[in-house]
């Protein structure tokens, strides 16, 4: 996404909160940026297209500093470059993924501050308890800029594996009541089948990602594994899930969709 932005038209950016967290979205997933350094080059280069001498300059960084920085935003593909057309020793760098928006230390502690509250009001209910370590977890990975969605997907996929004897049924209405059933019993969030061709499935007070702040892209991506894997199980062949809404989209509701 290069923003054609005229040389003289660049201005210094304004001076960033350290505790910001921008979110960008590349071909292999979400990735939070934390660094200072890096929120402020990609802050600047929102704006448009620069020169490395003019990061540099902007940045108020150490040319090796910024160098460090750029190449590693570029292997991640959060930013590229283009040879200069006025001097072909030199490259102009823009951003080529998408922005989702920011997060801030103070908001995601804030986050964490109503599980708790929601844990104490709740009379000590362990449920709760084993939702709110969850959560926690999951929102401190990603102040770390770590996006544990693969790893989650892969845990859903074993479980859904495990789970597959519980719930089978020949009945395909069987076989999604067991499903409901299953996540109602373990307070995973209450199901309802909203189409059968495709099955569509959607999931209130879902435990994965209700409560969650806007992350700006699907974050169940555990019960996605389990549900792939017990519709690839039950249909026998490999099956495609994907969730079409979600909490952490600023939705009501998470929607599966099982093809």
């Amino acid at each position: 996404m290069e923003n054609n932005v005229k040389k003289n038209e660049t201005k210094p950016s304004k001076p960033l909160n350290n505790s910001q967290i921008e979110l960008f979205a590349t071909p292999e997933g979400v990735l939070a940026i934390k660094s200072p350094v890096r929120v402020k080059i990609l802050s600047m280069l929102r704006n448009g297209d620069l020169s490395f001498d003019e990061i540099v300059k902007l940045s108020g960084r150490a040319k090796s500093t910024v160098s460090s920085h750029l190449k590693a935003m570029s292997h991640d593909g959060i930013i590229n470059s283009r040879i200069d057309p006025e001097d072909a020793r030199k490259k102009i760098f823009f951003i080529q993924s998408g922005y989702i928006g920011k997060l801030h230390h103070q908001q995601l502690q804030e986050d964490i501050s109503s599980y708790i509250h929601r844990y104490i009001t709740s009379e000590n209910e362990p449920f709760e308890f084993f939702r709110l370590i969850f959560h926690t977890l999951r929102i401190s990975l990603l102040n770390q800029g770590v996006d544990i969605d693969p790893i989650l997907y892969e845990a859903g996929l074993k479980v859904g594996d495990a789970l597959y004897e519980k719930v089978k049924d020949p009945d395909q209405s069987t076989f999604l009541s067991n499903i409901a059933q299953f996540w109602k019993t373990h307070n995973l969030g209450f199901i309802e089948i909203q189409s059968l061709k495709p099955i569509t499935i959607s999931v209130t007070d879902c435990f994965e990602c209700s409560g969650l702040p806007y992350l700006g892209k699907p974050a169940c991506a555990f019960d996605n594994g389990i549900l792939e894997s017990l519709f690839s199980s039950y249909n026998q062949e490999k099956v495609k899930v994907t969730e079409t809404a979600c909490y952490a989209l600023g939705d009501k509701a998470c929607r599966f969709v099982i093809k």
